[in-house]
């Protein structure tokens, strides 16, 4: 009788899910991803929804700058550019099935032109460099009133999928779940391709990889049109989700939440991408939970713990920034580590 984990052949080496293990529980996972909407209230819906554009928009990020080293502090505009591109066209009466893919491709093309100068610069001048182009596009976003809207914003028609609305929180769940499902996927097949171990090589050493023969300027483009695809398909659902959006969104703010997000997940790894959303948008909510929660015995806490909850929440960061530095996804590895080998000890 054989005992373990026996690969015989290559596509059983390269499979994602390669035990059956593995298999059964991705789908108990979308099994239970499908039957959410049915069992959660409209309030978990909606949040779920919040966390699914998060996630898209983190795992973008972590292809830019977690696999490939590009520091990125412009996120939030290549979201608005896929928010505005959606809107745009979906005012037009273009199907939502090609707005979708026109809101990423534009943002990509923006990507390309922001990372044109990461041949010459890197680190911390790349990152000035697209934060740059951060205020830039806020500015596009503001004054441009003949397709953003201005400072009044954008209304964006609900998506229709073969002459069916997604009009509600609980329609749009499922396109927001698919789109998440789909992109993920796509981003943990990528690193397992040569484009993907490009990105690899040139963040640990880009002298090193052009050495090998890694043409640094097409890969590093790359990398940006990628992770911008990403950032305007989850600006696009965001559309969708809301269907209204102004510019007060788009800031700087929501791209540091991006970067806090693949920091504390996990940097180069799709897992991290999600642990860090999921971090950065559950843990503010549980604890606007527990103020509102005191409120009830102390109605005057409100205004004494509401501000404190933002400083609680910096602590966390840092905390695990100082004593976990490779993440939540380093504690996850642990944890499977733990069980791999239970009941016997490492």
């Amino acid at each position: 009788m054989r005992i373990g984990d026996f690969r015989q052949t290559y596509e059983h080496d390269e499979a994602l899910w390669s035990t059956p293990v593995a298999r059964a529980w991705l789908a108990v996972l979308l099994v239970a991803l499908a039957l959410f909407p049915l069992v959660g209230g409209a309030y978990l819906v909606g949040l779920a929804c919040v966390l699914g554009i998060h996630v898209i928009a983190a795992a973008g990020l972590n292809i830019m700058t977690g696999y490939t080293g590009l520091i990125s502090l412009g996120h939030a505009a290549f979201m608005g550019v896929g928010c505005y591109t959606a809107a745009w066209f979906a005012q037009r009466g273009v199907p939502f099935v090609f707005t979708l893919p026109l809101a990423g491709l534009f943002a990509a093309a923006l990507g390309v032109v922001v990372g044109t100068p990461s041949l010459r610069i890197k680190g911390l001048y790349l990152a000035v460099a697209t934060l740059a182009m951060q205020f830039l596009m806020v500015f596009v976003f503001r004054e441009w009133e003949s397709v953003t809207g201005g400072v009044r914003g954008v209304n964006v028609p609900p998506a229709s999928v073969f002459g069916f609305d997604l009009d509600t929180d609980r329609r749009v769940y499922y396109l927001i779940a698919a789109c998440a499902v789909v992109l993920l996927i796509a981003a943990r097949n990528l690193f397992r391709t040569r484009v993907g171990r490009a990105f690899i090589a040139i963040r640990d050493k880009d002298i090193s990889a052009e050495v090998l023969g890694i043409h640094l300027l097409r890969y590093k483009l790359s990398a940006f049109a990628i992770g911008a695809f990403y950032a305007g398909v989850a600006g696009a659902l965001l559309g969708y989700y809301y269907r209204a959006m102004t510019p007060e969104y788009f800031t700087l703010q929501l791209s540091i939440f991006y970067l806090a997000a693949i920091i504390v997940g996990g940097l180069g790894s799709t897992l991290g991408s999600i642990l860090g959303a999921v971090f950065m948008t559950l843990v503010p909510e549980a604890l606007r939970a527990g103020v509102s929660l005191v409120s009830h015995w102390a109605p005057r806490a409100v205004e004494i713990l509401s501000p404190v909850q933002q400083v609680v929440f910096g602590l966390l960061i840092i905390g695990f920034l100082v004593f976990e530095p490779h993440g939540l996804l380093e504690i996850w590895r642990r944890i499977r580590r733990f069980f791999h080998l239970w009941p016997f000890r490492a």
